[in-house]
């Protein structure tokens, strides 16, 4: 089966039920998407908790190695890593409980996509959540 992305009205829902977005792969850059995206989000309102080991902040907010570090829940993880990447932290999402995630424009992984969707999460996958957020108009809970 082909992996397919949820149509725009349910990912501007998706965008405005969500607030605290754990960024797997944030880099501290300026130059770097990611950042940039991050920005963009945190623009719009958006919490933004920065997932990356070996720094301590981005933007001004704390920074944890791994998803299983994180003192709550996210309401969703969006994801800054190669593809390879991508199945582990589909089953770091799947032992939290974490129901939502967006993989970044570029990371794709269909195996993994379609295993969490299995698993009840709710995956948007190569779409940068700022450029929709913004054009969908979308604002956080």
């Amino acid at each position: 089966m082909t992996f397919s992305n949820p149509e725009p009205e349910q990912i501007l829902e998706l965008l405005q039920n969500v607030r605290n977005v754990a960024m797997v792969g944030l880099s501290p850059e300026p130059s770097r998407p990611s950042f940039r995206v991050a920005s963009g989000l945190r623009d719009l309102g958006y919490r933004i908790i920065p997932v990356r080991p070996m720094i301590d902040a981005v933007l001004g907010e704390k920074a944890f190695p791994d998803l299983e570090s994180l003192p709550a829940l996210p309401d969703i993880v969006d994801v800054f890593r190669a593809a390879e990447h991508v199945p582990a932290i589909v089953e770091s999402c799947i032992r939290l409980g974490i129901k939502k995630l967006w993989l970044q424009e570029g990371v794709v992984h269909e195996a993994a996509a379609q295993h969490a969707r299995e698993a009840g999460i709710t995956v948007v996958m190569d779409r940068c959540m700022w450029r929709d957020a913004s054009k969908l108009g979308a604002r956080p809970a």
